[in-house]
This record gives structure tokens, C-alpha cells and sequence, in this order.
């Protein structure tokens, strides 16, 4: 029985996706050694890459047959490519790591041995790292341990999520219609956090196996202000899909503020980043109090430590240079301790 499928979206990463591949074989080679299936499988989908990564991929292929798979698309995006990988999956769970990231010595093993019947989603840590693999910061899945639910813990919405950092059940995404929308910016934020709302049994455990790099041309670290508005689109899909489900009212504090700090707060921050003169800012803030009139009756935001309120009562007032300048220091200071 395989466990797990793999999913790795393959796109012009000639220089990372060997490293990701490596930190993902080892329990496999161990049940080569003892004569065994491994209980897993790895699924690259090449996106239409034009460097040599499919190249790189085919060479695991022909190393690991029948245990690691290429699919080769035309180029569509990593949601598209996560969906291609879905549906060739035959594991019980499925895991989607992107192909520049990669996992911590042995975590693939404890990843697997955790697999068990008593839960649909387990999210577990990630770390982030730069381009030589040292640590910048420590990214914990969940503010809770153990068994989790959206009913007794709604700000389980408020936790950011990443592809990486957790396993779902194949079932949960084939009985809903769950896909990963392409060609877009946050498809991890629109797509997960569908999750939640479809089984009662989650659980995080507290073990950093996920190593999440960071380099130029993310989404976190992309210069192009314009693209940061997709953050729009996608918190109104996850509000109607809530909405939809009967759980609007029930959520509606969660949601509000889910809303706040990625569609204004976050994405502001880092438009202003890219460039403090970007009407993009304006456009964030506009449809946010269109929505959300009444923001500052949220208990969360009520709630926010003073650095948020800083930013919220400058954004809020356009002192957008001052931001600016705030945002700078304190990405030097992030900078000095890495």
C-alpha cells in the first residue's frame, strides 16, 4: 500500500530541484536495501520548464524506476501542475513541496511514520532558509499541539499556510472538488484553507521537517507591486466559500480579520516595500474598508500588538515613506541576525 504521494511542481529550477529530490529518497533507498516497496511515491510535473530541470528530474527517474514519476505539461502554473500531480497520485495522503525546497536529514522517515488513521491533515513547522541553507526564521504550523479543529479553534484561519508543511488525506480533495487555481499568486492561501472546513480530525505536530527557501523571484520576495492585488480575489473565494458552507456568521470575527491582515495589512507592507509610491496601496486599503467599514470592532484587531497598530494607524493615514523607513530597519536588523 503506498502511503504517500509526493507532488512536486517542476518549473526552471535547474539549480534546487536535485537537493529537494535527494532530501525526499532516502527511506526509499533503505527499502531497496531490505528488499521492499518503498511506502511512497514522488511525482514530478515539469511546467513547461525551458532550463534543464526536467533533465535533472528524468536522471531520478532512470535511478528510482517505478518509485519516482515525470510528467512533462505545457506551461500552466504550480496550481495546475499540483492538480496534474493529484490526479496520478494513488497514496493515501498527499504532500506538495515545491521544487526548491526541501526536507530536514530524516524527516521523510519521521514524516511517514507519523502517517497514521486518527487524523485527515497533519500540519507540522517549517523553517525558512536562504540560498545556503542557513536558518532565518522558524515558521510553526499551528499556535496549538495536538488534535485541532475549525469548531473549538477558528484561528486555526489565521495561521499562514504553506504547501509544505503539511499532508492532507487524497480523499478530502477528490469528494470535494478541491483544486489549486492556476496561474495566480496565494493558491496555497486560497486552496488550504478550504481544508479545514471539511473534516473535524487535524493535528499539528510540532517537528520543523519542512526546510522553506527564500530567494529572489518568490512571491514574498517578488518586486512587482501590481501582483500583491491577487491577494483580493482570493480572500473574497475563501469568504464565499465559508459563506456558502453556513458558517459566515459563525466565523465572521475570523474571517473579518483574516481579511484585514492579508488583503490590507500584509499586502500593503510589501507594496510599500517595492515601491511606497504604488497606487496599489490604495486600491488594498479601498476595497478592504468597502468590505469591512467597521474593522476596528474586531476583537483581534483589538488584540494586535503595537507594531500592527503602528502600521495599521500609519497605512490607515497614508504616512507611507514612514512605512517605508520602518519596514527597512526592520529588515535590516532581520538581515544582521541571519
Amino acid at each position: 500500500m503506498i502511503k504517500l504521494s509526493v507532488i512536486i511542481p517542476v518549473y526552471n529550477v535547474e539549480d534546487y530541484v536535485g537537493k529537494c529530490l535527494d532530501s525526499l529518497t532516502a527511506p526509499a533507498l533503505a527499502s531497496a536495501a531490505r528488499g521492499e516497496a518503498p511506502e511512497y511515491e514522488i511525482i514530478a510535473v515539469n511546467d513547461g520548464s525551458t532550463d534543464s530541470s526536467a533533465e535533472i528530474v528524468q536522471n531520478y527517474v532512470n535511478r528510482y524506476p517505478g518509485f519516482i514519476q515525470l510528467i512533462s505539461t505545457e506551461n500552466q502554473g504550480q496550481g495546475h501542475a499540483r492538480n496534474v500531480g493529484t490526479d496520478a497520485a494513488r497514496g493515501e495522503f498527499l504532500y506538495f513541496i515545491d521544487s526548491d525546497d526541501y526536507l530536514a536529514p530524516g524527516a521523510m522517515q519521521e514524516l511517514l511514520d507519523s502517517l497514521g488513521d486518527d487524523f485527515d491533515i497533519m500540519i507540522f513547522d517549517s523553517v525558512s532558509v536562504n540560498s545556503d541553507g542557513k536558518e532565518i526564521s522558524y515558521y510553526s504550523g499551528c499556535r496549538r499541539d495536538g488534535s485541532i479543529n475549525l469548531r473549538e479553534f477558528p484561528e486555526l484561519l489565521l495561521e499562514n499556510p504553506i504547501c509544505g508543511g503539511s499532508v492532507c488525506r487524497r480523499h478530502i480533495y477528490a469528494d470535494n472538488g478541491i483544486r489549486f487555481p492556476s496561474r495566480v499568486w496565494f493558491e496555497d492561501f486560497r486552496t488550504l484553507l478550504k481544508l479545514y472546513a471539511l473534516t473535524d480530525r487535524i493535528v499539528h505536530v510540532p517537528r520543523a521537517w519542512h526546510r522553506y527557501l527564500q530567494r529572489p523571484g518568490s512571491v514574498t520576495n517578488n518586486r512587482n507591486p501590481e501582483r500583491n492585488l491577487e491577494i483580493i480575489p482570493a480572500v473574497d473565494d475563501l469568504i464565499q466559500f465559508y459563506t456558502g458552507l453556513g458558517r459566515g456568521e459563525e466565523l465572521a470575527d475570523v474571517l473579518e480579520y483574516m481579511a484585514f491582515h492579508h488583503e490590507f495589512l500584509t499586502a500593503s507592507v510589501r507594496v510599500n516595500l517595492a515601491d511606497p509610491k504604488s497606487p496599489a496601496q490604495d486600491t488594498l486599503m479601498e476595497t478592504f474598508l468597502t468590505e469591512f467599514p467597521n474593522y476596528a470592532d474586531n476583537p483581534y484587531i483589538k488584540s494586535m500588538g503595537r507594531r500592527h497598530k503602528l502600521l495599521t494607524w500609519l497605512l490607515m493615514r497614508k504616512r507611507r515613506m514612514a512605512v517605508h523607513l520602518i519596514m527597512k530597519v526592520n529588515n535590516l536588523i532581520k538581515d544582521k541576525k541571519v
